[in-house]
């Protein structure tokens, strides 16, 4: 699955991950009132309100990005109705062609690992009846429990080809209370950073392992030192735009050739109709606006972080 992943970045010259995170700020008031007033001022039609949303949304980039990250605890807040539009995008998604990323950062033991591992990439049959879950592509998790928390993932990911991305240097400010502690003469984001090379192997890849990395952009120096460290990872790199990093923060990032990395902005295309720089779009044409910040990241990105690389990026 990462293999598949990098190709379709390669194909479509974009390593760009577009974050589905709605929340009431982000939503035009105009999509929240249409469909409380066709279901009712209720949890469920607030989450209507996310589906048509995250619909024109998709609608609008589909074709210029290969993947979406929707982060599941925005959709949770609202009960069993926003899970179900969680479920209900993913669908989508995969139906227009997208890959996903589960953005759910899961992070427990032994069946509880096994069974989050099985609700969001792979599933499980009882009694005569199959299950599938949500059947994301990817899935983010926490590493803080060890290989006991990793290990049903990759278990789950071997089976269905699916793959992950683990939390190893986190794109916010207090990341290095804990990321950065010294232990043995190696940072904490480094252990966890040699222990995902090693969860890899089990999940092997052409070019890259079915195990990558969360690795925040706002911290380029660690970047550029876990590049070197992880050859065969992916990473995922949160941080760009709202978050304060830069593209030309960002081409350590990648691999030589321009592949290794997939960039995401959430609220930055999301919730770009807000922005000054694309105000004459409206709030009536919130998707159009996503589309042309999602093609400016696409831009900023190709010029400024991989224009660094042999035969000038992705």
């Amino acid at each position: 699955m990462m293999d598949r992943l990098t190709s379709r970045i390669a194909e479509m010259a974009s390593p760009v991950v577009v974050g589905l995170d709605p929340t009431p700020a982000l939503v035009p008031e105009w999509v929240i009132m249409e469909a409380l007033e066709e279901c009712g001022a209720t949890p469920e039609g607030l989450a209507e309100s996310y589906w048509r949303y995250n619909k024109a949304i998709v609608d609008a980039v589909c074709d210029i990005v290969p993947a979406v990250k929707p982060q599941s605890a925005m959709y949770e807040q609202l009960g069993v109705p926003g899970v179900a539009v969680f479920e209900k995008t993913v669908k989508y998604c995969h139906e227009k062609g997208l890959l996903v990323i589960g953005d759910i950062k899961r992070g427990d033991i032994g069946s509880t690992s096994a069974a989050y591992a099985a609700g969001h990439l792979g599933g499980f049959a009882a009694c005569g009846v199959k299950v599938t879950g949500f059947d994301e592509d990817f899935a983010t998790v926490n590493p803080y429990l060890g290989t006991d928390g990793i290990k049903p993932f990759v278990e789950v990911c071997r089976e269905h080809d699916r793959a992950l991305f683990v939390l190893v240097k986190t794109s916010n400010p207090s990341s290095g209370e804990f990321q950065d502690r010294l232990i043995d003469g190696r940072m904490l984001y480094e252990w966890v950073a040699d222990k995902c090379v090693e969860w890899g192997e089990a999940l092997p890849g052409e070019r890259y392992d079915g195990v990558g990395a969360v690795v925040g952009a706002t911290y380029p120096e660690v970047g550029r030192k876990l590049r070197e460290r992880m050859p065969k990872t992916c990473f995922l790199v949160p941080g760009y735009g709202a978050q304060g990093a830069s593209a030309k923060d960002l081409g350590v990032y990648f691999d030589a050739d321009g592949t290794g990395a997939i960039v995401n902005s959430s609220r930055g295309i999301i919730g770009a109709w807000k922005q000054e720089k694309y105000a004459a779009y409206g709030a009536e044409h919130f998707a159009d606006a996503a589309r042309a910040a999602a093609l400016y990241m696409i831009k900023d990105l190709r010029e400024n972080a991989l224009t660094k690389h042999a035969g000038g990026a992705v």
